[in-house]
């Protein structure tokens, strides 16, 4: 498949679960033929939890462009300049919580705020449990503004023997979501006979 000058954004929000973000990351990088460019943003508890949960995290592992999540020049901040997906992996309540009323006050709520008005792919990966009439409330709200909320519950009919694949039933949702194709990904009844 070619690349369709397709660009991205992929945030890392500060809930537990780095995995998630880590595994998305290694799948863009192997489906470097189906993106143009690819534009990370981490909050400073989403480098927290990654450290804390997998270790030490390196920009220089990944063929992105990284920008600070204060860095408002970055150009998904402005919608002229056409990336067409977010993808919010994983994404704490409080970071759903400000997307949903509006509050642009870091790079992360700006790019959703921007994806959100122009009628753009925003898929948010939440990572909590159990869920608040709140959390459910601003999940409604952002499902009819033209979000799609993909809980971080993996799939365990693909027959997961590690902690990344189970994560990649997650992950592998997601790109299919953002009209990706992941590679060798299991599909329900598309077993190997």
């Amino acid at each position: 498949m070619q690349a369709t000058s397709r660009k991205i954004v992929v945030a890392i929000g500060g809930s537990s679960g780095s995995i998630y973000a880590k595994c998305l990351l290694d799948r863009l990088v192997s489906m470097s033929d189906q993106w143009d460019k690819v534009g990370v943003v981490m909050t400073a508890n989403g480098k927290y939890n990654w450290e804390l949960e997998l270790g030490a995290f390196d920009p220089q592992d990944y063929p992105f462009d990284f920008y600070d999540n204060k860095d408002f020049h970055a150009p998904f901040a402005s919608g002229s300049a056409r990336y067409d997906t977010m993808m919010i992996c994983p994404c704490s309540m409080g970071l759903l919580g400000r997307i949903n009323a509006g509050i642009s006050q870091d790079l992360i709520t700006r790019a959703a705020d921007v994806v959100l008005k122009e009628r753009r792919r925003l898929i948010l990966v939440p990572r909590e449990t159990p869920l608040s009439l709140i959390h459910l409330r601003n999940m409604t709200a952002l499902t009819e503004a033209g979000a799609i909320i993909c809980p971080a519950i993996p799939s365990f009919y693909s027959g997961a023997a590690t902690r990344e694949e189970l994560a990649l039933t997650v992950v592998d949702r997601v790109l299919d979501l953002a009209a990706f194709t992941p590679p060798e990904t299991y599909r329900w009844g598309e077993e190997d006979k």
